[in-house]
């Protein structure tokens, strides 16, 4: 690895030049992204917004359209994001605790929790690194109650559960085109849903909602334009290992690691630009998943025999698209050593978040003041490995000797 050689955590799709050229020169309609979407899922209607925390922000707004209810259920091991949008809708929300080798709801928790609160407004699965969660589950729980479903597929463009994409299988579900999501456009969200009645009441709210903004759109194609040309290994290490430092020595670790957020967000429209260079990429998303998928066989062969750890993978009935693959270590102080001395090497090992959802500082005034222990071990038991673009098969061995020999 060189001295600044960094690889990115996730698989976050590499903007190419025929993008750029394809986005200034095209002809495609402005909604030319929000069209691929609906064609992709075969949804009524997709609306492409500033991020996928405002996709959830208008599918909660209309929601509030829909019924008087006003509690959202979240799982306990999330982005803090999700919350924050629930409270600037003026929403409450209760957590449910997930089960401690995947990141689907706990079946009997989230039973008994909707059985006692007639309050609920919506349930929100998270198919979290891509790994679609036992939906029958969950929407068993919610047809019996007259629960709205939100699919959370901000990391999951293209997983399938049971031959069906998710962001498909619920009411209504939202999708981040972040960077590092797969397919981006720096910033960016679509909200989804296949029912006519639901989107005639979502496009009424988006028009009030979302607003344009010159200023921050040219923000937004100059970010975007720089990400095209910072996001490879030879320069990534400037744009994430090195805020991190600073970061960590002004005492602020959470903003280190990308978890310092606030209700604040934007909404404003995206760009027919930026729109136009998702709808470029958007061709190559099978094949990159496709890729992503052969990473993980990699990674899954190497590490077969070493015992201690469970690799989180799909179901047999279910496709996941793997941003990253997660590994959980039985062993707390083996997955410490192994993630001290890999997080810094460059080559792309992670964590999703530090903590359950109910221990972030800036939250706990409003979330329930709980304990969830399956989302706590999951949090400091996991670490991740990148499937990125950018990762080569000596990498991928190195990681995986390192993680064999550091916990023999």
């Amino acid at each position: 690895m060189g001295i600044f050689r960094e690889i990115p955590p996730t698989a976050g799709f590499p903007l190419s030049l025929r993008d750029v050229f394809f986005a200034l020169s095209s002809k495609a309609g402005k909604n030319c992204l929000a069209n691929d979407f609906q064609s992709y899922l075969n949804v009524t209607y997709a609306k492409v917004t500033y991020s996928g925390t405002s996709a959830f922000y208008l599918i909660l707004e209309t929601l509030k359209e829909l019924s008087s209810r006003k509690t959202v259920v979240i799982p306990s091991y999330v982005c803090p994001l999700v919350p924050l949008a629930i409270k600037r809708a003026g929403l409450k929300v209760e957590v449910c605790d997930i089960y401690k080798d995947d990141f689907s709801f706990s079946h009997a928790s989230l039973q008994e929790m909707c059985k006692t609160n007639a309050d609920i407004l919506a349930i929100v699965p998270v198919h979290l690194a891509g790994m679609p969660v036992d939906f029958e589950a969950v929407e068993q729980v919610a047809r019996k109650h007259g629960i709205f479903i939100v699919e959370d597929c901000a990391q999951a463009l293209g997983s399938e559960y049971r031959g069906k994409k998710v962001g498909t299988l619920g009411d209504f579900a939202f999708f981040s085109l972040c960077r590092g999501k797969g397919l981006t456009i720096y910033e960016g969200g679509v909200a989804v849903t296949k029912k006519e009645e639901y989107a005639r009441v979502m496009e009424a709210k988006a028009r009030k909602l979302i607003k344009g903004s010159f200023l921050s759109e040219i923000l937004k194609v100059g970010e975007l334009f720089g990400y095209s040309i910072v996001y490879r290994p030879q320069l990534f290490w400037f744009a994430y290992q090195l805020p991190q430092v600073f970061w960590r020595a002004s005492g602020r670790e959470l903003k280190a690691r990308i978890e310092d957020f606030t209700e604040d967000f934007p909404t404003h429209r995206v760009s027919s630009v930026r729109q136009k260079i998702g709808h470029a990429a958007f061709g190559r998303l099978e094949k990159e998943i496709n890729k992503q998928r052969a990473r993980v066989n990699f990674y899954m062969d190497k590490l077969k025999d070493l015992s201690g750890i469970r690799i989180v993978r799909e179901s047999r009935d279910s496709r996941a698209n793997y941003p990253y693959l997660t590994v959980l270590f039985t062993d707390l102080r083996k997955r410490n050593t192994v993630f001290e001395a890999l997080e810094g090497s460059g080559m792309g090992v992670s964590q999703i978040y530090t903590c359950s959802i109910t221990e972030y500082p800036y939250l706990r005034d409003f979330l329930p003041r709980k304990a969830f222990p399956n989302a706590r071990y999951v949090a400091e038991h996991s670490l991740t490995l990148s499937t990125s673009a950018f990762i080569e098969k000596e990498d991928m061995r190195r990681i995986c000797d390192d993680i064999i020999n550091l916990t023999q």
